[in-house]
């Protein structure tokens, strides 16, 4: 598995993203997401480049996201696809959710 370094980074008072870089490897995945209020965000898509496929860069974002939340006080809907996809997969993940594993999330 490449070393992927991952940085959480505030475009402007509401919006952001996780960014995934591997040395060597051209592009950067992400997870972007919105200030929802107060200990609140929605992590709304979940991308990376074709060089990044098979690397397992978008499940490490979806990690570091959760470690996040957990570190930082805040929940997450899950608005994104994949990111709902990896919940179904990490019940255990629930304190960090506003949804229960498969539930459809609303806002």
């Amino acid at each position: 598995m490449p070393d992927i370094k991952i940085t959480k980074e505030q475009r402007d008072g509401r919006h952001g993203r996780y960014v995934a870089r591997i040395a060597g490897v051209e592009g950067e995945g992400e997870i972007t997401f919105t200030n929802r209020g107060p200990n609140l965000i929605s992590a709304d898509h979940t991308g990376a480049p074709e060089t990044m496929r098979g690397t397992g860069a978008a499940a490490a974002l979806v990690g570091y996201m959760i470690e996040d939340a957990r570190r930082s006080g805040f929940r997450i809907i899950p608005l994104c696809p994949y990111v709902q996809a990896q919940y179904r997969k990490h019940p255990d993940w629930a304190d960090v959710m506003t949804v229960a594993p498969g539930e459809a999330p609303r806002l």
